[in-house]
């Protein structure tokens, strides 16, 4: 009986495992893994969104991983990761929504990446660090169009 355990759990890690390499290089994977703002028109939902980045203003001193990810290797590819899980997810599944929303998580980490990299700015006109948990004031409710012409 313990045999038949082994060989079960065996060939189910294995489908797993085979079903899982083989989305990771249809799916183009490791183009993920780069800073390439052209990995993420790999997906047709996200055309609009490359377009729009191309045309926009921050096209000469950001990339896509730049204003999406953490600045930590940890934080981006923790965000790469769940991303990349989710969206395969849901395309998966057939419940993914289109146009494209960002979620809270994402929200939040675009809103921190706006601060980082502008915090002279947000100093000046923001300086009370309450605002910046609280969503009294946000860099994206106000400069949607400025990553990507939306």
């Amino acid at each position: 009986m313990r045999l038949r355990y082994g060989v079960l759990l065996g060939v189910t890690l294995g489908t797993l495992l085979g079903i899982g390499a083989f989305t990771f290089i249809y799916a183009k994977g490791t183009s993920y893994l780069t800073n390439d703002p052209a990995a993420c028109a790999n997906c047709h939902v996200m055309q609009e969104q490359y377009t729009g980045w191309l045309n926009g203003s921050h096209r000469a001193v950001a990339v896509c991983n730049d204003c999406h990810t953490p600045h930590d290797v940890i934080g981006k590819y923790t965000t790469k990761a769940l991303n990349g899980f989710w969206h395969s997810f849901y395309f998966t599944a057939g419940t993914f929504h289109e146009p494209i929303r960002i979620n809270s998580r994402n929200a939040r980490v675009t809103e921190q990446t706006c601060r980082d990299c502008h915090t002279p700015i947000v100093a000046a006109i923001d300086p009370q660090p309450s605002h910046t948990t609280s969503g009294a004031i946000s860099c994206v409710s106000c400069h949607r169009n400025v990553g990507h012409l939306h």
